[in-house]
């Protein structure tokens, strides 16, 4: 048996589907497309049964992929949960109407009930359920309040013959409900809701949003130096006696070489020795996972709380002038945790134009969090003079290649329409789910693209091969952005992870100009393999090819403007 949660965005569905399932979730593709979808299981009459968290819709008359597969999931479910804001009643029942007219067994399920209350709405559930024809529970899935309740009322759901009512004639119904249903009394406003008023506001918005990038990035630098110093440093002392072993086991020779790499000043050094076991596993587990984790934490709070919607429509005329929409900062956000989420979240992008620029100003100009770790461990060493320069580079080339992009790339950037629910303190069950999912996604999914980066590089370099293409590309790499031969192994690196081939700078004992050039070319002239291969299933393949020459070419005037401009 199939349960499926159907509702809008932003309506709590995640937070009540954390209420229903345990802790093993799994988040897949639907087939055919690259559009993720949440399912676990809970316990029902005496039976396990599968809930799927449906991707948010507004209709069932789709307009984009996400709400597609919301239509084609709802053929394959035998059991629906309607999840309806009751802050947004009339707008909510649009979707509950069509659900009827479908003759879908369901049950809604009245969500935020609590805030509806604190803002003066009263909505008379009994009359409600009479004039819908279906069970009507209220729930606070912050608390759990209704959803036992709710999972009672599941035993009781019939299909209803509905008739199908034209657009006109079910707003006009809609409305009538309404009238008859909800009340809404006076009240003063909270301090919530002040602050929700002044995040959209440009005057008290724009400082409001620097403040809050500030204090993320403060925090998650904080989180992660410190689960490094205390936790993973030492606990890869612990570690390093079994890797001093394993070298022992297999003396000098091609093996030991791909298995621990380089003795530095005869010692194994876990950020410069390149082996399979030193490297391999530091740079990723104790450089890169710990910054990773501490990003997720914050961007699951600002997911929940409620305010990239509102960062959206702040800089949305900033976003129009590149060739997008304000909505267009989500991928860059979460580019900024991993590059493959930014680039799986451009479907939301309606216009080709939009899509294009997004995916190549986010591959081009946005880090993930896994190479901006390398990045500040490379140049944090000279402060703000290091850390500033690499990143405001990249955001002047985010600028300028938009501009470019917006003036020459054919087709309009649709206007902003967002539905921009209230500022709600976030659930924390449902936060620390969000965590476990996205970490346990990186562990699986990055660390063995890194492992593996860094074993291919190992071979191709005790084979010479790396030495036979730097040879090739030497007048390039060293004539125009200034960097030793040496550096060309990470630029192969990098195709397959961005961070290991920072990583591999750290041996080189590069300038100070050189690391920055370095730091700046590696974000730029290529996704890496994994960002690239959802590019191409997102953009196609010949959108993809102008993508990746625009990186190109990009990168061959930034990185030669550098080696000019930079004297010391």
């Amino acid at each position: 048996m199939k349960i499926l949660l159907i509702g809008n965005p932003n309506v709590g569905k995640s937070a009540i589907f954390s209420r229903l399932t345990g802790i093993d979730v799994k988040v897949s593709n639907y087939a055919g497309t690259t559009v993720e979808f949440k399912k676990g299981c809970m316990p029902y009459q005496g039976k396990t049964v599968e809930v799927i968290d449906v991707p948010g819709t507004y209709s069932l008359k789709p307009t984009n992929k996400a709400e597609k597969v919301a239509v084609e999931m709802l053929k394959e479910g035998d059991l629906v949960i309607n999840i309806v804001d009751a802050t947004n009643l009339e707008r909510n029942l649009s979707l509950s109407f069509e659900l009827m007219e479908k003759n879908v067994p369901m049950v809604i399920a009245l969500n935020i009930w609590d805030e509806a209350k604190h803002t003066g709405i009263n909505i008379d559930v009994k009359k409600l359920e009479g004039l819908l024809g279906v069970s009507v529970i209220p729930t606070i899935a912050l608390t759990g309040e209704g959803i036992k309740r709710l999972m009672k009322n599941l035993q009781k759901v019939k299909i209803l013959k509905t008739k199908k009512y034209s657009d006109k004639e079910r707003w006009s119904r809609i409305g009538r409900i309404i009238k008859q249903v909800q009340r809404i009394e006076p009240r003063c406003h909270t301090f919530l809701e002040r602050l929700s008023d002044a995040s959209i506001n440009p005057i008290a918005g724009i400082p409001i949003a620097i403040m809050i990038m500030l204090l993320s990035f403060t925090i998650i630098r904080f989180i992660g130096e410190n689960l490094i110093s205390y936790v993973f440093d030492p606990l890869f002392e612990l570690y390093r006696p079994l890797v001093i072993w394993v070298g022992g086991l297999f003396g000098q020779g091609f093996i030991n070489d791909i298995l621990i790499g380089n003795l530095i000043n005869g010692q194994i050094d876990f950020t410069q020795s390149m082996g399979l076991l030193t490297t391999g596993f530091y740079v990723p587990i104790a450089m890169v996972l710990p910054y990773v984790f501490s990003f997720y934490i914050i961007l699951g709070f600002l997911e929940d709380f409620g305010y990239l919607p509102r960062l959206a429509v702040l800089i949305d005329n900033v976003m129009h002038n590149l060739g997008m929409h304000g909505f267009s900062i989500i991928p860059m956000i979460l580019g900024l945790g991993c590059n493959v989420s930014g680039a799986l979240s451009t479907r939301i992008l309606c216009s080709k134009k939009e899509k294009f620029i997004s995916a190549t100003l986010m591959a081009i100009s946005v880090p993930c969090m896994a190479q901006t770790a390398m990045v500040i461990s490379l140049v944090g060493p000279y402060g703000i003079s290091g850390i500033g320069t690499v990143f405001l580079t990249l955001f002047s080339v985010w600028i300028i290649v938009g501009l470019i992009l917006n003036k020459t790339i054919g087709g309009k950037s649709p206007e902003l329409f967002m539905e921009i629910s209230p500022y709600r303190i976030p659930y924390f069950k449902a936060l620390l789910k969000k965590l476990w999912m996205r970490i346990r996604s990186f562990v699986t999914h990055a660390i063995p693209y890194m492992l593996f980066g860094v074993l291919i590089i190992n071979i191709l370099d005790t084979l010479g091969i790396i030495s036979f293409i730097g040879n090739i590309a030497a007048p390039v790499v060293v004539n125009i952005f200034g960097l030793p031969k040496e550096a060309i192994a990470a630029l192969i690196a990098g195709f397959l992870r961005k961070d290991v081939a920072i990583g591999m700078l750290l041996p080189l004992s590069l300038s100070f100009k050189q690391l920055i050039i370095a730091s700046v070319i590696l974000t730029m002239y290529f996704p890496c393999v994994a960002t690239f291969v959802i590019l191409v299933k997102e953009l196609g393949t010949r959108a993809m090819i102008r993508s990746a020459l625009i990186m190109v070419f990009a990168t061959l005037i930034v990185g030669g403007l550098l080696n000019l401009v930079i004297w010391f």
